[in-house]
């Protein structure tokens, strides 16, 4: 047979007060009144002495809310992804809230599901990591005035809370640093999509290489499908390597691109950085342990999971607050990878 389950009434029977009273300590609220530390203390010692657990379906039913958070992010595999999963599971605990985390594995009908699934546990609100072609899924969530929050990627031409990176700055700084650093035909390995994100981080390598009077070509910049991943980098660093105008150097778009593209670099034996300088959006401790430490753009990843747990708390206590919206700067930094190239 199952225990008895313990109930108020049976801590405030032991600790001879009123249930109104263990409520009200439970609950955090013994501030509110004027309970002494004492006798506040001496409930939250007979709780745990009872294993009092809570009745959190009781409690949502009657506030209406559940206090739990729902994360989509689009690649869980993604060291990026996974450690802005624990700020912001972190930061949500802090008010209260429990974070209910899936991954879309950038695939759009998969995040659909994932965001049926999580509205029907009738999560409060949202703080999503967009795939392509997921802005039918926006549109849903504002019909139906689910609160969210969009984190890393947005859509510019939706009216929506985001706080995500400034990838053009980003992206143009790894690209004047190269130059700076005497590379002359940079390259850069992105995904083939039309999320605003990379197309910004397109934008801004190309500017760079213009505003130092570098003329484009068309085969230093390669696209690659995320399904395909592995193969289609190899064949990409074949072809920029081999042109007519090889690059002397690669920005990798993301991390999962460096990642399968220095492994791919280390068999054809080209060394980094004397054949190639490299520099990668994301940091991760794999970065450190290469045997030339790489160059990358550090996003202020604490930053930007605390935030969108703030905007998202704040759109919760008052859903007519106004739309937030937040681009935050990258840091290079400079490693062996990008050394000044020998002449």
């Amino acid at each position: 047979m199952n225990a008895k389950k313990v109930s108020l009434k049976d801590i405030a029977l032991k600790a001879g007060v009123s249930t109104a009273l263990v409520s009200y300590v439970l609950n955090g609220k013994e501030k509110e009144t004027r309970v002494g530390q004492a006798i506040a203390q001496k409930i939250k010692e007979i709780a745990r002495e009872l294993n009092y657990q809570p009745n959190h379906l009781a409690k949502s039913l009657r506030s209406g809310k559940t206090h739990t958070i729902g994360l989509i992010l689009a690649d869980i595999s993604n060291p990026f992804f996974a450690n802005i999963a624990r700020v912001v599971e972190d930061e949500a605990k802090k008010s209260g809230y429990t974070v209910i985390i899936g991954s879309s594995d950038e695939k759009a009908d998969k995040a659909w599901d994932l965001l049926n699934v999580l509205i029907t546990r009738q999560v409060d609100g949202f703080i999503i990591v967009s795939s392509e072609h997921s802005e039918p899924h926006i549109h849903y969530l504002k019909e139906r005035n689910i609160p969210f929050v969009l984190l890393d990627r947005h859509f510019p031409d939706l009216q929506t809370d985001f706080v995500a990176t400034n990838n053009y700055k980003a992206s143009y700084d790894a690209g004047v640093h190269l130059a700076k650093g005497g590379y002359e035909r940079i390259g850069i390995i992105a995904y083939k999509t039309d999320m605003y994100h990379m197309r910004e981080r397109i934008r801004g390598y190309k500017q760079a290489l213009q505003d130092h009077k570098f003329t484009f070509k068309n085969n230093w910049l390669k696209e690659v499908q995320f399904e395909n991943i592995e193969t289609e980098v190899k064949i990409a660093i074949d072809e920029m390597t081999s042109s007519k105008d090889p690059v002397d150097a690669i920005i990798f778009a993301t991390y999962g691109l460096a990642i399968n593209g220095l492994k791919y670099i280390n068999e054809l034996m080209l060394k980094v950085p004397s054949d190639l300088g490299i520099v990668s959006f994301g940091q991760a401790e794999v970065f450190d342990l290469y045997y030339c430490p790489i160059t990358y753009l550090k996003q202020p990843l604490e930053l930007l999971g605390m935030t969108a747990v703030e905007f998202l708390l704040k759109k919760l206590k008052n859903p007519e607050e106004g739309v937030k919206q937040i681009l935050m700067e990258a840091t290079l930094i400079a490693r062996d990878s990008s050394m000044l190239k020998p002449t």
